[in-house]
Protein backbone atom coordinates (compact mmCIF):
# COMPACT_ATOMS: atom_id res chain seq x y z
CA UNK A 1 0.00 0.00 0.00
CA UNK A 2 3.00 2.29 0.95
CA UNK A 3 4.28 1.71 -2.53
CA UNK A 4 1.93 2.44 -5.06
CA UNK A 5 -1.37 3.99 -5.46
CA UNK A 6 -3.11 3.22 -8.80
CA UNK A 7 -6.54 4.22 -7.20
CA UNK A 8 -8.74 5.22 -10.27
CA UNK A 9 -11.52 6.69 -8.18
CA UNK A 10 -8.98 9.63 -6.95
CA UNK A 11 -9.72 11.82 -9.22
CA UNK A 12 -13.33 11.71 -8.70
CA UNK A 13 -12.98 13.93 -6.09
CA UNK A 14 -11.92 17.11 -8.20
CA UNK A 15 -14.77 19.66 -7.69
CA UNK A 16 -15.81 18.22 -4.04
CA UNK A 17 -16.59 21.29 -2.09
CA UNK A 18 -16.85 22.24 1.31
CA UNK A 19 -18.68 25.63 3.58
CA UNK A 20 -17.89 27.03 6.55
CA UNK A 21 -19.01 29.55 8.65
CA UNK A 22 -17.39 31.20 11.94
CA UNK A 23 -16.62 34.32 13.66
CA UNK A 24 -12.98 36.08 13.94
CA UNK A 25 -12.96 35.94 17.69
CA UNK A 26 -10.46 37.99 19.56
CA UNK A 27 -8.96 35.02 21.58
CA UNK A 28 -6.99 33.52 18.67
CA UNK A 29 -5.56 36.45 17.38
CA UNK A 30 -4.25 37.48 21.41
CA UNK A 31 -2.97 34.21 21.73
CA UNK A 32 -1.10 34.24 18.09
CA UNK A 33 0.80 37.69 19.76
CA UNK A 34 1.24 35.74 22.49
CA UNK A 35 3.32 33.57 21.19
CA UNK A 36 5.28 35.48 18.71
CA UNK A 37 6.37 37.35 22.17
CA UNK A 38 3.96 40.33 21.43
CA UNK A 39 1.81 42.27 23.83
CA UNK A 40 -1.90 40.02 23.56
CA UNK A 41 -3.71 42.56 25.37
CA UNK A 42 -2.98 45.44 22.89
CA UNK A 43 -5.70 43.84 20.36
CA UNK A 44 -9.83 44.73 20.28
CA UNK A 45 -12.49 44.15 18.12
CA UNK A 46 -12.41 45.92 15.38
CA UNK A 47 -8.70 45.75 14.64
CA UNK A 48 -7.62 44.62 11.36
CA UNK A 49 -6.56 40.94 11.23
CA UNK A 50 -3.09 40.77 10.50
CA UNK A 51 -2.61 38.78 6.52
CA UNK A 52 -2.71 35.02 6.63
CA UNK A 53 -4.18 34.76 10.57
CA UNK A 54 -7.32 33.52 8.78
CA UNK A 55 -5.85 30.01 9.59
CA UNK A 56 -6.63 30.22 12.97
CA UNK A 57 -10.12 30.03 11.53
CA UNK A 58 -12.63 27.45 9.91
CA UNK A 59 -11.16 24.42 11.91
CA UNK A 60 -12.26 20.81 11.57
CA UNK A 61 -13.19 19.38 14.76
CA UNK A 62 -13.66 15.30 14.21
CA UNK A 63 -14.64 13.48 16.96
CA UNK A 64 -11.73 11.33 18.49
CA UNK A 65 -13.43 7.94 16.63
CA UNK A 66 -12.29 9.68 13.51
CA UNK A 67 -8.64 10.42 13.97
CA UNK A 68 -6.03 8.55 12.56
CA UNK A 69 -2.84 7.20 14.34
CA UNK A 70 -1.04 10.24 13.33
CA UNK A 71 -3.30 12.72 15.05
CA UNK A 72 -5.14 13.61 11.57
CA UNK A 73 -8.73 13.19 10.63
CA UNK A 74 -9.51 10.27 8.80
CA UNK A 75 -9.26 10.73 5.15
CA UNK A 76 -12.37 10.29 3.07
CA UNK A 77 -14.24 13.02 4.56
CA UNK A 78 -13.38 16.50 2.60
CA UNK A 79 -9.91 15.29 1.35
CA UNK A 80 -9.57 12.15 -0.82
CA UNK A 81 -8.49 8.41 0.69
CA UNK A 82 -4.97 8.34 -0.24
CA UNK A 83 -3.38 5.29 0.43
CA UNK A 84 -0.16 6.82 1.40
CA UNK A 85 0.58 7.55 4.87
CA UNK A 86 2.90 10.93 4.65
CA UNK A 87 0.51 14.03 4.23
CA UNK A 88 2.84 17.58 3.99
CA UNK A 89 1.40 21.48 3.28
CA UNK A 90 3.49 21.45 0.67
CA UNK A 91 3.18 25.85 -0.28
CA UNK A 92 0.22 27.58 -1.50
CA UNK A 93 -0.66 31.12 -2.65
CA UNK A 94 -2.72 33.94 -1.73
CA UNK A 95 -4.52 36.96 -2.76
CA UNK A 96 -5.48 39.40 0.07
CA UNK A 97 -8.25 41.53 -1.51
CA UNK A 98 -8.10 43.81 1.79
CA UNK A 99 -8.02 42.87 5.42
CA UNK A 100 -10.56 41.08 7.49
CA UNK A 101 -11.64 42.76 10.83
CA UNK A 102 -11.48 40.79 14.37
CA UNK A 103 -14.94 40.09 15.75
CA UNK A 104 -16.52 39.56 12.32
CA UNK A 105 -18.17 36.92 10.86
CA UNK A 106 -16.14 35.12 8.35
CA UNK A 107 -17.04 32.24 5.64
CA UNK A 108 -14.75 29.71 3.66
CA UNK A 109 -16.05 27.93 0.53
CA UNK A 110 -13.11 25.32 -0.12
CA UNK A 111 -12.74 23.27 -3.65
CA UNK A 112 -10.76 20.12 -4.49
CA UNK A 113 -8.99 21.75 -7.40
CA UNK A 114 -6.76 18.75 -8.95
CA UNK A 115 -5.68 15.21 -7.40
CA UNK A 116 -2.48 14.56 -9.10
CA UNK A 117 -0.48 11.35 -9.03
CA UNK A 118 3.29 11.33 -9.87
CA UNK A 119 6.61 9.12 -9.12
CA UNK A 120 9.04 10.68 -7.22
CA UNK A 121 12.70 9.89 -6.70
CA UNK A 122 11.55 8.51 -3.31
CA UNK A 123 8.42 7.30 -4.28
CA UNK A 124 5.16 7.43 -5.70
CA UNK A 125 3.30 11.15 -4.71
CA UNK A 126 0.23 12.49 -4.84
CA UNK A 127 -0.32 16.61 -5.19
CA UNK A 128 -3.91 17.89 -3.47
CA UNK A 129 -4.44 21.59 -4.98
CA UNK A 130 -7.46 23.35 -3.19
CA UNK A 131 -9.21 26.28 -3.20
CA UNK A 132 -10.41 28.03 -0.54
CA UNK A 133 -12.29 31.18 -0.97
CA UNK A 134 -12.83 33.67 2.36
CA UNK A 135 -15.75 36.27 2.75
CA UNK A 136 -16.90 38.70 5.25
CA UNK A 137 -20.05 41.10 5.01
CA UNK A 138 -18.14 42.76 2.26
CA UNK A 139 -17.66 39.84 -0.16
CA UNK A 140 -14.53 37.77 -0.87
CA UNK A 141 -11.47 39.02 0.86
CA UNK A 142 -8.85 36.49 -0.09
CA UNK A 143 -8.31 33.50 -2.54
CA UNK A 144 -6.19 30.88 -1.68
CA UNK A 145 -4.29 27.81 -3.19
CA UNK A 146 -3.26 25.14 -0.51
CA UNK A 147 -0.88 22.67 -2.22
CA UNK A 148 -0.65 19.15 -0.02
CA UNK A 149 1.61 16.15 -1.28
CA UNK A 150 0.74 12.46 0.13
CA UNK A 151 4.05 10.53 0.27
CA UNK A 152 5.37 7.23 1.25
CA UNK A 153 7.07 6.89 4.84
CA UNK A 154 10.81 7.36 4.80
CA UNK A 155 12.38 6.24 7.85
CA UNK A 156 16.17 6.20 6.87
CA UNK A 157 16.44 10.06 7.98
CA UNK A 158 18.65 11.05 5.09
CA UNK A 159 15.75 12.83 3.19
CA UNK A 160 14.97 14.75 6.60
CA UNK A 161 18.73 15.80 6.90
CA UNK A 162 19.19 17.24 3.27
CA UNK A 163 18.55 20.97 3.01
CA UNK A 164 19.17 22.99 -0.24
CA UNK A 165 21.47 26.15 -0.06
CA UNK A 166 19.85 29.34 1.19
CA UNK A 167 20.99 32.63 -0.54
CA UNK A 168 23.84 34.31 0.93
CA UNK A 169 22.92 38.20 0.17
CA UNK A 170 19.64 39.55 1.92
CA UNK A 171 18.30 43.01 2.51
CA UNK A 172 17.02 42.31 6.37
CA UNK A 173 16.80 39.45 8.74
CA UNK A 174 15.08 38.63 11.01
CA UNK A 175 15.66 35.35 13.74
CA UNK A 176 12.76 33.34 15.38
CA UNK A 177 13.63 30.50 17.89
CA UNK A 178 10.77 27.63 17.80
CA UNK A 179 10.60 25.54 21.25
CA UNK A 180 8.24 23.35 22.71
CA UNK A 181 6.45 25.51 24.07
CA UNK A 182 6.03 27.23 20.45
CA UNK A 183 4.89 24.27 18.68
CA UNK A 184 2.11 22.94 21.08
CA UNK A 185 0.59 26.86 21.44
CA UNK A 186 0.67 27.12 17.65
CA UNK A 187 -0.77 22.84 17.65
CA UNK A 188 -3.69 24.23 19.76
CA UNK A 189 -4.64 27.69 18.30
CA UNK A 190 -4.77 25.90 14.93
CA UNK A 191 -6.36 22.44 16.56
CA UNK A 192 -3.97 20.62 14.44
CA UNK A 193 -3.23 17.28 15.83
CA UNK A 194 -0.77 16.00 13.84
CA UNK A 195 1.79 14.36 16.25
CA UNK A 196 5.17 15.39 14.01
CA UNK A 197 4.53 19.00 16.27
CA UNK A 198 4.45 17.85 19.64
CA UNK A 199 5.14 14.12 20.12
CA UNK A 200 8.93 13.46 20.20
CA UNK A 201 8.84 9.61 20.30
CA UNK A 202 6.13 9.27 17.49
CA UNK A 203 7.80 11.75 15.37
CA UNK A 204 11.72 9.88 15.76
CA UNK A 205 10.37 6.51 16.35
CA UNK A 206 7.27 6.21 13.93
CA UNK A 207 8.05 9.28 11.33
CA UNK A 208 11.86 8.61 11.38
CA UNK A 209 12.07 12.55 11.80
CA UNK A 210 14.85 14.09 13.60
CA UNK A 211 12.80 15.65 16.19
CA UNK A 212 9.59 17.43 16.38
CA UNK A 213 9.10 19.70 13.32
CA UNK A 214 8.00 22.70 13.13
CA UNK A 215 4.88 23.36 11.17
CA UNK A 216 5.09 24.79 7.60
CA UNK A 217 2.02 27.16 8.02
CA UNK A 218 3.93 28.44 11.30
CA UNK A 219 7.01 29.06 8.88
CA UNK A 220 4.68 30.79 5.90
CA UNK A 221 3.02 33.54 8.35
CA UNK A 222 6.30 34.28 10.29
CA UNK A 223 7.62 35.28 6.51
CA UNK A 224 4.65 37.04 5.47
CA UNK A 225 4.60 38.94 8.98
CA UNK A 226 8.10 39.91 8.75
CA UNK A 227 7.63 41.24 5.12
CA UNK A 228 4.13 42.84 6.11
CA UNK A 229 5.92 45.10 9.13
CA UNK A 230 8.41 46.64 6.14
CA UNK A 231 5.81 47.48 3.76
CA UNK A 232 5.43 50.89 3.58
CA UNK A 233 1.77 50.84 1.41
CA UNK A 234 -0.22 48.20 1.15
CA UNK A 235 -3.85 49.36 0.24
CA UNK A 236 -2.91 49.89 -3.25
CA UNK A 237 -4.08 46.84 -4.83
CA UNK A 238 -3.67 43.01 -4.01
CA UNK A 239 -1.41 41.45 -2.04
CA UNK A 240 0.16 38.22 -3.60
CA UNK A 241 1.88 35.53 -1.50
CA UNK A 242 3.07 32.32 -2.28
CA UNK A 243 5.05 29.99 -0.39
CA UNK A 244 6.80 26.26 -0.89
CA UNK A 245 8.11 24.16 1.95
CA UNK A 246 11.99 23.28 1.23
CA UNK A 247 13.19 21.28 3.79
CA UNK A 248 12.07 20.69 7.53
CA UNK A 249 12.84 22.75 10.73
CA UNK A 250 12.97 20.88 13.98
CA UNK A 251 12.13 22.14 17.10
CA UNK A 252 14.92 24.39 18.83
CA UNK A 253 16.59 25.43 15.79
CA UNK A 254 16.88 29.17 15.02
CA UNK A 255 14.62 30.18 11.97
CA UNK A 256 16.61 32.96 10.28
CA UNK A 257 13.89 34.72 8.19
CA UNK A 258 15.15 37.01 5.44
CA UNK A 259 14.14 39.75 2.57
CA UNK A 260 15.49 40.04 -0.91
CA UNK A 261 15.66 43.26 -3.10
CA UNK A 262 12.22 43.92 -5.06
CA UNK A 263 12.43 42.31 -8.38
CA UNK A 264 11.50 43.93 -11.98
CA UNK A 265 7.79 42.61 -11.72
CA UNK A 266 7.65 44.74 -8.18
CA UNK A 267 7.85 40.98 -5.99
CA UNK A 268 9.84 40.26 -3.53
CA UNK A 269 11.95 37.05 -2.08
CA UNK A 270 11.55 35.65 1.13
CA UNK A 271 13.09 32.63 2.35
CA UNK A 272 13.52 30.82 5.40
CA UNK A 273 17.00 29.33 6.51
CA UNK A 274 18.40 27.48 9.92
CA UNK A 275 21.13 28.56 11.27
CA UNK A 276 23.42 26.34 8.71
CA UNK A 277 21.93 27.84 6.04
CA UNK A 278 19.91 25.66 4.74
CA UNK A 279 16.81 26.39 2.94
CA UNK A 280 13.67 25.55 4.85
CA UNK A 281 11.14 27.87 2.92
CA UNK A 282 10.96 29.91 0.29
CA UNK A 283 8.28 32.88 -0.76
CA UNK A 284 7.33 35.50 -3.09
CA UNK A 285 5.22 38.46 -2.00
CA UNK A 286 4.22 41.72 -4.18
CA UNK A 287 1.02 44.31 -4.51
CA UNK A 288 -0.81 44.08 -7.69
CA UNK A 289 -2.37 46.89 -8.64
Amino acid sequence: MENRVNDKNLGSWTGRERAQEDTATLFPVRAMHALLDRDPDGVEAGDLLPFGWHWLYFKPCPKRSNVAEDGHEKRGSFLPPVPLPNRMWAGGSLSFLRPLVVGEKIRKTSRIESVEEKEGRTGPLVFVAVHHRIEDAGGTAVEEVQNLVYLRRDRSGTAATRRPAAPEASAWEERFLPDDVSLFRFSALTFNGHRIHYDRRYAQEVEGLRDTVVHAPLLALLLLDAASRRAKQLASGTLTFEYRARSPLYCGEELHLHGGARSADGTVPLWGASSDGGLVMEARWGIVP
